[in-house]
């Protein structure tokens, strides 16, 4: 049933190999090290930067200045869960010219075996806030556990680093690490570091209050500038895989064992899952190879690979009731590249997890938090001379009419579409945009794109949200259900740039004002559309394609890019890559769940209806095929509903 089942690879980078992200200055930093280290004296800082790039070590270089040079006498170092901590382990700093070490104290190292609520942990802490120690480091939960028993005036003077910061809510209600944090900031002259990878959650909600917000400075280092920096990897791929029955019939297909692969099963409680964790692990072992034997002291599985009888070292991080300490720790030291070659997981090797030889990261099952989904692709990011080439793939059960959850499997299936087309527009190089106007001759400038009619940004804060927020926004936009809804091609272009973009924006900056919502919303559309496009050379001209077409860059204008669905190439793949039958389970289950004609998107759609008619000699029809015609033809009956109404009033 899932025989020769294809990749579909949904995009694709390319990177120029630098060297220049690893390269180090005369402290020992690497370039975001340094970006970050030049913000050293702010309060409040937000280090926006992708795994791998070095954030652990920047705050060791950060926190040393502030207990050195800025009247801090503590540092707290907070992480999500104890595997993390050990990135804050002593480090020698100096010998790579950097002025002092960084020497925590293993007493005040909370990230051990127990209980993040362990009474112990917690008066460890407490201790640690009224004694001489310098450097404490604990996990998300212990810092939780302890400021319930500490008042916030005892974070004067002390740095509170909040690593993987995107576990923060400005929910407050549901957040108590939110509420922790918007304390510490109201009631104390603590000093702040945030550090992510993905500054959004897959909830949607807001991390931060816009009050509490405002108030950090942002080091934003991009997963371009990470990639295009690295000496070995030259290319990333974001792919999926579709199949049908259980995804343990199908991962044969998929899992190539000569890749070091850290395999991800799904979640116990998703309609991917068998139900039986164990059992699948079992099944991938069995589809691996023979089990020769299992490190009591390590806890690695020996397999011995059926195809050459080759012996594969897998670690098993599913199953609970084994000693995951030992395999834990195996995998924190591994230094070797054959140390290892498969890692099954399902909740763990994620955010913080450091296997450089990673060249596949195999996901089973839709993840609705597009973080998540980073964090992932993170794992197969690093750097090594062992790859060339990184890989992310997806499978996902592909939609079925006769399942009763195919509505379920339709919108997890956009869902995973929409996480890929915002990979592809992190992992895209960075442009500069700006106005053309009338008579400018100016020759081209690497990185810079000039647009007719396009809005430069008027104020600090609009400039603010287009150099530190742009893939955030872009992600509030990919996670919007309407918006999901829309992007395979049932809503006009126009509809989507002009009405459902800028009421997101409304609602994630509802500071900002008209004027800067068309900004915002300018560069967002005309970003989108350039990354998912592509620039050509010939001759002595430059050309972009968009939407199939090559176009003369001195001809961008902002109404033809309004006119282009930013986001739909990734869905036309899809669409020429699953069977016909399967195509029109999804459409119809789109049909399903119409989106709501409003005032705005019927401004845009009557002219355009008005031309249909001319065109075609016949007015658009409802029951057409093309749901751009039909969305036609549900605005003309919208108005006549309007105007029936006026007349009855």
């Amino acid at each position: 049933m899932n025989k020769n089942m294809k990749t579909i690879q949904v995009a694709e980078a390319t990177y120029a190999q630098t060297g220049e992200s690893t390269k180090l200055n005369e402290f020992g930093m690497r370039e975001m090290q340094a970006k970050a280290f030049e913000k050293r004296n702010a309060q409040y800082l937000l280090l926006k930067a992708p795994p791998a790039s070095g954030k652990s070590r920047a705050l060791m270089f950060l926190a040393l200045d502030k207990l050195t040079n800025q009247g801090i006498k503590k540092v707290i170092v907070s992480v999500p869960e104890k595997s993390i901590g050990g990135s804050f382990d002593e480090t020698n700093l100096t010998n790579s010219g950097f002025f002092s070490d960084w020497k925590p104290n293993d007493n005040y190292n909370l990230c051990t075996p127990g209980l993040d609520n362990a009474k112990g942990k917690v008066e460890a802490f407490k201790n640690f806030m009224d004694n001489e120690e310098k450097i404490l480091i604990c996990t998300h939960a212990t810092l939780r556990f302890a400021c319930e028993q500490i008042e916030d005036a005892k974070f004067n003077n002390v740095l509170v680093a909040i690593d993987e910061f995107h576990h923060v809510s400005a929910d407050k209600e549901s957040s108590i690490l939110g509420r922790v944090l918007h304390g510490i900031m109201t009631n104390s002259n603590a000093h702040i570091v945030a550090m992510t990878g993905s500054y959004f959650r897959g909830d949607g909600v807001a991390v931060l209050l816009p009050q509490d917000e405002a108030k950090f400075q942002k080091v934003t280092y991009n997963y371009y500038q990470q990639l295009n920096g690295y000496t070995y990897l030259k290319t990333l791929g974001i792919g999926y895989n579709f199949y049908q029955g259980k995804y343990t019939s199908a991962i044969s297909e998929v899992l190539d064992t000569n890749k070091k692969t850290i395999l991800h099963i799904p979640n116990v409680n998703s309609g991917e899952s068998t139900k039986d964790k164990l059992n699948e692990v079992d099944l991938i072992l069995d589809i691996i190879g023979e089990i020769d034997h299992q490190d009591r002291d390590t806890g690695i599985i020996y397999v011995k690979r059926d195809i050459d009888g080759k012996i594969l070292k897998v670690a098993n991080l599913v199953d609970d009731s084994v000693d995951r300490d030992k395999i834990s720790n195996y995998l924190r030291t591994m230094r070797k590249e054959d140390d290892m070659d498969i890692i099954i997981a399902l909740g763990m090797a994620k955010e913080g997890f450091d296997w450089p030889y990673c060249e596949h990261a195999l996901t089973v099952g839709y993840r609705s938090s597009l973080t998540e989904i980073i964090q992932i692709i993170g794992r197969c990011t690093r750097d090594s001379s062992n790859k060339t080439h990184a890989q992310f793939t997806n499978l996902i059960a592909q939609p079925d009419a006769k399942d009763g959850e195919v509505k379920v499997s339709v919108n997890n299936m956009l869902k995973a579409i929409t996480c890929s087309l915002l990979m592809e527009q992190v992992m895209a190089p960075h442009y500069n945009f700006k106005p053309r106007f009338p008579n400018d001759d100016t020759s081209f400038t690497p990185g810079e794109i000039k647009v007719n009619g396009f809005k430069a940004p008027s104020t600090d804060r609009v400039r603010e949200i287009i150099e530190s927020d742009i893939n955030d926004l872009k992600a509030s936009i990919l996670q919007d259900d309407q918006m999901i809804k829309a992007l395979p091609g049932n809503v006009d272009p126009e509809v989507i740039n002009k009405v459902m973009i800028p009421k997101i924006i409304q609602m994630k900056y509802p500071d900002l004002t008209d004027i800067e919502v068309e900004e915002v919303r300018q560069h967002v559309v005309v970003d989108s559309v350039i990354k998912n496009g592509e620039i050509k050379e010939v001759g002595d001209k430059k050309f972009v394609r968009m939407a199939g077409q090559f176009v003369n860059i001195e001809d961008l204008n902002i109404d033809l890019i309004d006119r282009i669905n930013p986001f739909q190439e990734a869905f036309e793949i899809l669409s020429k890559s699953v069977t016909s039958s399967v195509l029109k389970v999804i459409q119809d289950t789109i049909d399903a769940s119409r989106i709501e004609m409003t005032p705005e998107e019927v401004k845009i759609l009557w002219p355009k209806a008005k031309e249909f008619t001319i065109q075609a000699g016949r007015k658009p029809e409802i029951s057409s095929s093309d749901p751009l015609e039909k969305r036609l033809a549900e605005a003309i009956l919208y108005l006549k509903k309007i105007k029936a109404e006026q007349i009855q009033n």
